[in-house]
């Protein structure tokens, strides 16, 4: 029997869990796999570890992986991962635990201060032989709108709150409880956009949050707030973001996730001075990485004893 580690392209798994105990079994490590490249690369695999979004396995792609019958993906959400038609095809998909939340938190904070303090701009200008080139920003005094306040919107309410900043919060189902345990303000989805200085999604994605953030909520941001996203890229409507950004109708953005992940090379965003990017890195830290993998060897054991973990889709399912 096979199993493909892929999209290592940290080269973390190897040292993260003791592949060894795995008699019988044969493993191997890749890093970044391409849709293209999938398909010759996993034939002849019975079992997959995946980290997170990088390969879309789709009922395309399944046609041609006629011995897969086990799917590890990191995480217990996979928008690359097509679960019903990986039900029908007999292969069972198995999650990991997340690791440290905090580390995409960590992340929007990051961020945050990168544009409020133009971190970016003022570290370009001292290499470019410059001094003082930019005048940044304070939080105090400031207003934090956090679009969805789960366990990583009320970390940022609680660091925001230890910054001065007055919080306020929108989703579809949020209680005035949940509000006050954090210490926000619950708010009406337009006041939202309309009244913060910094815009931070924190919601997650699905059809219902599909282009949550359209062309109507940028249009109310004020023109220096600044909109963070560290959650998914399609909770955005990217073109009129882009259009926002470069019109100057907003004062800038961060951005971790992407419509389309690795970001083209030509992408409208990678050209615009009031953005700072990242690659979809908030949650993958080590640590992370490490606690993933670790949880992955431990799926495929429970998976090839006849009990398997974490379970987000098996045969039969619909």
């Amino acid at each position: 029997m096979r199993l493909a580690i892929i999209n290592d392209y940290h080269h973390v798994a190897r040292e993260a869990a003791d592949w060894s105990r795995l008699p019988g079994l044969e493993v191997s490590f890749h890093g970044r796999v391409s849709d293209a490249e999938a398909p010759a690369l996993l034939a002849d695999c019975d079992m997959v570890v995946t980290s997170r979004e990088e390969t879309r396995f789709d009922a395309a792609l399944l046609e041609k992986l006629p011995r897969l019958r086990l799917l590890v993906t990191h995480g217990m959400n996979n928008a690359a991962l097509d679960l019903p038609a990986l039900a029908a095809r007999g292969v069972t998909v198995c999650g990991t635990s997340y690791g440290f939340t905090m580390a995409t938190v960590e992340l929007a904070w990051g961020l945050i201060l990168s544009l409020v303090k133009r971190i970016p701009a003022e570290d370009r200008a001292i290499r470019e032989g410059g001094w003082g080139a930019a005048l940044g920003g304070g939080l105090t005094g400031r207003v934090l709108g956090l679009v969805g306040l789960g366990t990583l919107g009320g970390d940022m309410a609680r660091l925001g709150r230890a910054f001065g900043m007055e919080v306020i919060a929108w989703s579809e189902n949020l209680t005035e409880d949940r509000c006050t345990e954090v210490g926000a303000r619950h708010v009406q989805r337009h006041t939202l956009f309309a009244e913060a200085d910094i815009v931070s999604i924190h919601t997650r994605y699905s059809k219902r949050t599909h282009g949550l953030v359209g062309a109507a909520e940028l249009g109310a941001m004020r023109r220096h707030a600044l909109l963070i996203n560290t959650s998914r890229g399609p909770i955005v409507d990217e073109a009129a973001l882009v259009t926002a950004l470069r019109e100057g109708r907003i004062g800038g953005a961060g951005l971790d996730v992407y419509d389309t992940e690795p970001l083209p090379v030509s992408h409208s965003l990678r050209g615009l001075p009031n953005t700072v990017l990242t690659a979809h890195v908030g949650g993958r830290t080590r640590e992370n990485f490490l606690v993933r993998y670790r949880d992955a060897l431990e799926t495929v054991e429970a998976f090839l004893a006849g009990r398997p973990l974490r379970v987000l889709a098996g045969p039969g399912s619909s």
